[in-house]
């Protein structure tokens, strides 16, 4: 899950980092792996090393499930080039008498900064989405149009 040129996670990268923008965070642990994070679509906490599955209730009544795909996470001392990769295999979201399922890649990637404070990632997302209302619809997502932009994320602790 790491590389980090002897295998090794760096100490100034543990803890929780928060993006400036949207509702992205991690939790990075010891062994390089994430803990925890708070995901963009739905703004829903997830743990990706314990529960595949998550559950939240839903405002309009409902549920909605995500279940995760494999992360990764690697870093090079080298670059001080950080890479996250968030891969939900699927996901499910009733609202009311509609739903929307479908599945998601994000891309992390940036250097983090020489105090070690800082992280400047350029974030890519590669979404599917299918919306019941009450027909199912794939909703096209044109590769040129996918969610992306720069995050600075932050190390809150």
């Amino acid at each position: 899950m790491t590389n980090g040129g002897d295998g090794s996670f760096p100490d100034f990268l543990v803890g929780k980092w928060q993006a400036d923008k949207g509702q992205w965070e991690f939790v990075f642990e010891p062994d390089g792996t994430i803990s925890s994070a708070v995901i963009d679509n739905g703004m829903v906490r997830v743990k990706p090393t314990s529960d595949r599955i998550t559950t939240i209730p839903m405002k309009m009544g409902g549920k909605g499930i995500y279940k995760l795909g494999q992360w990764a996470v690697q870093y090079s001392p080298e670059t001080r080039e950080l890479v996250v990769e968030v891969v939900v295999d699927h996901f499910h979201l009733e609202m009311g008498p509609s739903a929307l399922e479908g599945n998601s890649e994000d891309w992390f990637i940036g250097r983090v900064s020489e105090d070690s404070q800082t992280w400047v990632a350029e974030w890519t997302s590669f979404p599917k989405y299918i919306a019941y209302t009450p027909d199912p619809n794939e909703l096209p997502v044109d590769i040129e149009d996918s969610p992306r932009g720069t995050l600075i994320f932050r190390k809150v602790q």
